[in-house]
């Protein structure tokens, strides 16, 4: 049974371009199908069996609620500045829990072995001692402190730099990571993934980002940030279980793993559980 904290979550669907995406258009959110439309006053979207559902456009993309919003789509303000060029990175579909791909997303121990000398290389394995809190007010996970050494930080970068990241977990399916602006000293490039649940073990990632770089084509940085996802898909599609464990028994972890810990624990205590593992067999 999917926990109603899980249905009034909001979930990418599309990219918000009309050019891109084909209107009206068929959806499918953890294994519910959606009609979705768009009209004089916004998009709309039907279930099955035609109840409405909140539907809207933000950071490029189109939105779905499949229950009842408990509070608006979470505030990511970099997507208003000036200056900052805004990427949609297509779709890429995964066979993997989307808790998985999120918490994928916030590993940095995996960059020099899968990333290999783009977000790290061999000697510099070592994942500094950082600092992760789930701020309540909010209710969102922040790693912050944390550095690695990149052999190419960014599609504009020229040489290795020590990188310093901060990452956001704003909702169950959404991370948000901050990283060194190689351009612009002093600021944050912002790159984070949208994950759509198709099923417990299937999803569609939605790759978008917020850049200071006027040096690269749009197609080069799209390209740049697809490799480094790609790349990751092979790892995702071959984890065991396939759902992400919730029960700490059930995986052995370590100090690079704190931002995971967190994460699990956050999910466990929202009633997140849909694509998760609960328990050892």
């Amino acid at each position: 049974m999917i926990s109603d904290s899980t249905l009034n979550e909001w979930y990418p669907i599309a990219i918000a371009n009309r050019e891109i995406t084909t209107v009206p258009f068929e959806t499918t959110l953890m294994e519910q199908a959606y009609k979705v439309d768009v009209g004089p006053q916004g998009w709309v979207a039907r279930a099955a069996d035609g109840t409405p559902k909140q539907c809207i456009e933000r950071y490029g993309h189109v939105w779905l609620c499949p229950g009842t919003p408990e509070k608006p789509i979470f505030n990511m303000p970099e997507a208003d500045q000036p200056g900052r060029r805004l990427v949609d990175c297509g779709v890429v579909r995964v066979k993997c829990s989307p808790l998985r791909a999120v918490e994928n997303f916030l590993d940095i121990a995996h960059f020099p072995f899968v990333h290999t000398d783009i977000l790290g290389a061999e000697p510099h394995t070592e994942v500094e001692r950082y600092k992760v809190d789930i701020r309540e007010d909010d209710d969102e996970i922040w790693a912050t402190k944390v550095k690695f050494f990149q052999p190419q930080a960014a599609k504009s970068a020229e040489g290795g730099v020590m990188t310093e990241y901060m990452y956001r977990v704003p909702s169950p399916m959404v991370s948000i990571l901050y990283k060194t602006c190689p351009p612009k000293p002093g600021e944050w490039d912002v790159i984070a993934i949208f994950v759509q649940p198709l099923a417990e073990d299937l999803c569609d990632v939605w790759p978008w980002m917020a850049l200071y770089d006027d040096a690269s084509s749009m197609t080069d940085l799209i390209q740049f940030q697809q490799t480094i996802f790609l790349q990751d898909r092979s790892i995702l599609e071959n984890q065991i279980p396939r759902k992400l464990p919730l029960d700490p028994r059930m995986e052995v972890p370590t100090r690079a793993d704190m931002t995971s810990i967190a994460y699990r624990r956050w999910l466990k205590k929202r009633g997140a559980t849909y694509g998760a593992a609960m328990e050892v067999a």
